[in-house]
């Protein structure tokens, strides 16, 4: 942004106030307010401008009203692109579910070590549906074991030149097999996720808890 001289700034107030008084002897209302004495804005090209009014063209960038002595009263923000107000927007409603969560801190646990009990009894739950996936996984990749060594008797797997094609049965249990294992080893994986998750959020809950507690801004 270019710094004016402070002379051209009091030539550019001088004029427009002349101007001013030559408008109001002739009875023309094109002028800011009656404490205002004049805009100011830059253009597309870096130059300051000084005026009574700003052009429609400018209208939406950021500008300034001067009073008598040149020095800057109000300043009028430039007008906000969609994707600006999109992220204010944003940016609120994470403000204001920042302060809902603290209120449910606050009101729900009385101490550290409430949050911890829950904590442990959350995670706790997450190890036992993990057990029990592992237990059918491991059923699963025995079922898996006999049933393959079941298809090395029959074409293509075997070698004999007499074997039988295999039979239908058999080829549909392998392919159900394996899909379900793949379907629950995902859910071992899912678990395995949700117990770091939730070992990260309670780890997050106390160190804010105890902020709110002894009243230190958030970090």
């Amino acid at each position: 942004m270019p710094r004016w001289p402070a002379l051209s700034v009091a030539f550019a107030l001088t004029a427009l106030a002349v101007g001013r008084a030559d408008a109001a002897s002739s009875g023309s209302r094109n002028s800011p307010d009656k404490d205002d004495v004049a805009y100011k804005w830059i253009d597309e090209k870096g130059v300051t401008h000084y005026g009574d009014y700003v052009p429609p063209e400018y209208a939406k960038r950021e500008r300034a009203v001067l009073n008598e002595e040149g020095v800057v009263i109000r300043r009028l923000d430039a007008e906000k692109t969609a994707e600006q107000r999109a992220a204010e927007a944003r940016q609120q409603r994470d403000i204001a579910s920042r302060q809902q969560h603290d209120k449910f801190l606050l009101t729900t646990y009385t101490s550290v070590g409430d949050i911890e009990a829950l904590r442990d009894q959350r995670l706790e739950q997450i190890v036992g549906q993990s057990g029990v996936a592992q237990q059918y996984v491991d059923s699963l990749n025995s079922r898996l074991t006999g049933l393959q060594a079941r298809a090395q008797l029959f074409r293509p797997y075997s070698g004999d030149a007499g074997a039988r094609r295999m039979p239908d049965d058999l080829a549909a249990d392998l392919v159900r097999t394996v899909n379900e294992l793949r379907v629950q080893n995902n859910v071992l994986l899912s678990k395995q996720r949700e117990h770091a998750d939730v070992s990260q959020q309670f780890q997050a809950d106390i160190e804010r808890f105890s902020q709110l507690q002894v009243g230190r801004p958030a970090r």
